[in-house]
């Protein structure tokens, strides 16, 4: 019996539609300049995550950008982009808009709303709990389910 509970198991926990979650979007970049874009270029389709700094040599911005790195699949896979932005000085539309201080992560929704602010890193963990209960995401999911 325990061998077949097993096997079970394996088929259930790598199904397909799991899988195409995962790997949808791999092609398309998930790290940009933040400087490069605005907020047109992703309403309604990604997740943008800001993460603002005053110069790159700042730790928290070296360790956030870590941080995001080690779980790309989850960020992929709940439709983010990550943006960044270390230079002040070029008065980015997301700094005029979003006027952060030193460092600084903001999560985007899709519709435009700002979702979360945080003054010092955050894990993908962290992030992805915080993106599941948005309502949109919520609706995203039960109609992959639904489908």
């Amino acid at each position: 019996m325990r061998p077949f509970l097993a096997i079970v198991l394996t088929l259930f926990l790598t199904s397909p539609i799991e899988a195409e979650e995962v790997t949808a979007g791999a092609d398309e970049p998930l790290f940009m300049a933040g400087v490069e874009s605005n907020l047109n270029d992703f309403l309604w389709k990604k997740r943008p995550i800001l993460v603002f700094a005053d110069t790159e040599a700042d730790p928290r911005y070296q360790e956030q950008l870590a941080l995001l790195r080690e779980n790309e699949d989850a960020l992929r896979a709940r439709d983010v982009v990550v943006l960044f932005d270390s230079t002040p000085d070029a008065k980015s539309p997301w700094r005029t808009k979003l006027r952060p201080r030193g460092f600084q992560l903001v999560l985007i929704g899709k519709d435009g709303g700002v979702k979360l602010r945080k003054p010092f890193p955050w894990t993908v963990r962290e992030l992805s709990r915080t993106i599941d209960k948005i309502p949109t995401r919520l609706r995203e999911v039960e109609d992959r389910r639904d489908s």
